[in-house]
C-alpha cells in the first residue's frame, strides 16, 4: 500500500447488516474498506491486501475468528497488521483468549460505532503513525506527514514524492529491516510490478538529499537484506 494512501481496514463479519453497518462509517471517518464474510477469506484477504487494520469477529463460518487469528498473525502481511476481535463473549477469560491468540485489541459487543472508530484510530495511531498524521522524528532529521515537510536540523529538505514516501516508511519503523520487496509494497503499492533495483535508485537519491552539506548517512545498507534506519 501506498505511504500517502487512506489507510486500509478489513471488516470481517458473517452478518450483511454489520458489514453494511461498519463499511459505511469506517469510510465516511476516511477509511479505506475491504470485507470478509468468514475467516478462510479473512485470511487470504490479508494476504492479497495487506490491510493495516482488521476488525474480525469471534464466531464465523468456515474458520473461527480465532484460528483466523492466529493464521492472520503468522503470515507476512498479518505481523504488520493490527488485529481487533470483535465477540460477545465478555468474561475476562474471553478476553485474555482472544488476545493470547495475537489479537491486539478486543471490543465487546454490543458496541458503539464511535467506539470501534476510536479503536480502529487508537491502534493506528501505534501501528502507523504517519497514516494517522504525526510528526515524526530522529535524531536531527523531523518528518511531517500533514505539511509534507521534512527538515534535518532545522534546514528545508527537497524531496520528490517517492523520497518522502520511503523516508517516512525508514524513519515509521526505527530499526526495522526493511526487504526491497517490503518497501515496493509500501511505498510503490501492491499492484505495481516494477524491480527491485528501483528502489535501490530511489535510496540513493534519499541518501543524497540527507547526507548534503557532509552530515552522518542515516540509512543502514543490511548486505543480503535490505534498508533501516536508526
Amino acid at each position: 500500500m501506498a505511504q500517502d494512501a487512506a489507510p486500509l481496514v478489513l471488516v470481517v463479519d458473517d452478518e450483511p447488516a454489520q458489514l453494511a453497518l461498519l463499511s459505511y462509517n469506517l469510510k465516511a471517518a476516511g477509511f479505506r474498506v475491504s470485507t470478509a464474510k468468514d475467516g478462510e477469506e479473512a485470511v487470504l484477504a490479508v494476504a492479497e491486501q495487506g490491510p493495516d487494520i482488521v476488525l474480525l469477529d469471534w464466531m464465523l463460518p468456515r474458520l473461527s475468528g480465532l484460528e483466523a487469528c492466529r493464521q492472520i498473525k503468522a503470515s507476512p502481511q498479518g505481523r504488520e497488521a493490527a488485529v481487533i476481535m470483535v465477540s460477545a463473549r465478555s468474561e475476562e477469560s474471553d478476553r485474555v483468549r482472544g488476545l493470547d491468540t495475537g489479537a491486539d485489541d478486543y471490543i465487546v459487543k454490543p458496541y458503539s460505532v464511535a467506539e470501534v472508530i476510536a479503536r480502529v484510530r487508537a491502534n493506528l495511531r501505534r501501528l502507523r503513525p504517519i497514516a494517522a498524521g504525526q510528526v515524526l522524528e530522529m535524531g536531527d532529521i523531523q518528518l511531517d506527514p500533514v505539511a509534507h515537510r521534512v527538515t534535518r536540523a532545522g534546514e528545508n529538505l527537497h524531496l520528490g514524492p517517492t523520497e518522502f514516501r520511503l523516508l517516512a516508511a525508514l524513519i515509521e519503523r526505527p530499526g526495522k529491516v526493511w526487504t526491497r520487496e517490503a518497501l515496493l509494497d509500501r511505498v510503490w503499492g501492491r499492484d505495481i510490478y516494477i524491480d527491485t533495483r528501483t528502489v535501490d535508485v530511489h535510496v540513493g537519491r534519499l541518501r543524497k538529499v540527507l547526507c548534503a552539506s557532509g552530515r552522518e548517512d542515516p540509512i543502514r545498507t543490511v548486505r543480503g537484506a535490505g534498508y533501516a534506519m536508526g
